[in-house]
């Protein structure tokens, strides 16, 4: 907002000597009844983490429909259609509310908010929320499954340090101690 420098009314500020002075601006002759200057707000940045997670994940939008192999190194959101795989070992893929996905998914991380058929396995944790759908086996060191989810497949529990057990001819998990066959629907509407 400009403001006149020689209003009785409003206080004058003054500026110190180290630092510039205020832009002016004159519409005649630089005389002191003609004077105006204007204060900008300064910017301020982004804290440095805001700015890393907004740049780290890849969307994959409604509209979008991926059929093959989807792999790399940055995590992902998933509002549209993927079939095929999706490789991604050390980041997190998280299915949206409108995702639809028929693939094999390894990542550190995975969320359930839409539709998944197909295994997963995770070296971290798969987190199935209210209004997910997962029909597949998962292979994770930490499962969660909220109320309202639906789940049909197998569990392996996975401690930090041992490996994924291997699959049959079949396809199947071979089973272990650990493995769980579940088959869960609770009030899915």
């Amino acid at each position: 907002m400009w403001k006149p420098t020689n209003q009785p009314s409003t206080p004058e500020t003054k500026t110190p000597s180290t630092e510039k002075p205020a832009t002016t601006t004159t519409s005649a002759p630089n005389t002191a009844s003609n004077t105006y200057t204007t204060s900008e707000p300064t910017p301020v940045a982004a804290p440095r983490n805001a700015l890393m997670s907004m740049t780290e994940q890849a969307t994959i939008g409604k509209s979008l429909v991926i059929k093959g192999e989807v792999t790399g190194s940055e995590s992902l959101y998933i509002d549209g259609r993927v079939e095929g795989s999706i490789n991604l070992p050390g980041n997190r893929v998280t299915v949206g509310r409108n995702g639809v996905v028929s693939a094999n998914i390894t990542a550190r991380e995975v969320v359930v908010i839409g539709k998944v058929k197909g295994n997963m396995t995770a070296s971290d944790r798969v987190d199935i929320r209210n209004e997910g759908s997962l029909t597949g086996d998962v292979v994770a060191q930490r499962i969660s499954i909220e109320d309202g989810a639906y789940f049909k497949g197998g569990i392996d529990i996975q401690k930090p340090n041992q490996k994924a057990n291997g699959s049959d001819r079949t396809g199947k998990m071979e089973p272990t101690s650990a493995t769980a066959e579940t088959s869960a629907t609770a009030a899915h509407a």
